[in-house]
């Protein structure tokens, strides 16, 4: 091919057509990427998040389907003065700005109070001890009971008037009576104390065993003796 044909070629009307063609083409693919992604992703669309607080789990999931926001329960509590399966908490907080499709994590109301389990301080702490771990678990506690024993010795748990044992389970809502020692005997526990050196009364002179004493046979030195003593008194 001389240079001439290909010069000719090259200011072909076909050959510009196409590469126009080409070019157009990419700028659309581009141009279409671009705003595809921007709707995909609804770029620059946010939405503030309703307050759903203390609604219940029904009106909150209705708001949110209505602002095109999701909502998923991650945990439950308790609140006694709250109705069950209400909004106890919500991340992200209220006003905050999201995407639409935006999942909204929330806690709900328990329609139950929760429960711990007593742990292994009866007959095993001091009232001290116990009261320090009771209370770090989130127990409630009353004044507590003293009872005859071991000063300060934890010897019973109550919950309404009755014992509790270890690995109870206890609402979080009930009030815990520890009984501890007062540091005195109990009466059951007294012991008679006889002073040996006292005499015995006439009332247990009877448990004494009666004997008869014994003599052996006289010596004959001594039956002697006993004959010349009576020969001297003649």
């Amino acid at each position: 091919m001389t240079s001439s044909e290909f010069i000719s070629k090259f200011k072909s009307k076909y050959l510009w057509g196409n590469l126009g063609a080409m070019a157009l083409v990419i700028v659309l693919l581009c141009t279409a990427v671009k705003y595809g992604i921007d709707i995909y992703t609804h770029h620059g669309e946010a939405i503030p998040i309703p307050n759903i607080l203390h609604k219940s789990y029904a009106d909150a999931e209705h708001i949110l389907n209505d602002a095109d926001l999701k909502i998923v329960v991650t945990d439950t509590g308790y609140v006694k003065n709250l109705p069950p399966d209400c909004i106890l908490e919500q991340s992200p907080a209220p006003g905050v700005k999201v995407k639409a499709g935006h999942v909204i994590y929330v806690t709900i109301n328990s329609d139950h109070s929760p429960t711990i389990t007593i742990p292994d301080v009866i007959d095993n702490s001091s009232l001290r001890e116990a009261i320090a771990k009771l209370s770090a678990m989130g127990f409630k506690l009353g004044p507590p009971q003293y009872i005859p024993g071991e000063a300060d010795w934890v010897y019973g748990i109550l919950v309404r008037g009755k014992h509790v044992v270890a690995g109870d389970k206890v609402s979080v809502e009930e009030t815990l009576i520890i009984q501890v020692g007062n540091g005195q005997r109990s009466a059951s526990d007294s012991v008679d104390y006889v002073d040996p050196t006292s005499p015995i009364n006439e009332e247990n002179s009877g448990d004494l065993d009666d004997f008869e004493e014994i003599t052996g046979p006289e010596s004959e030195s001594e039956s002697r003796s006993s004959h010349n003593q009576e020969d001297v008194l003649e």
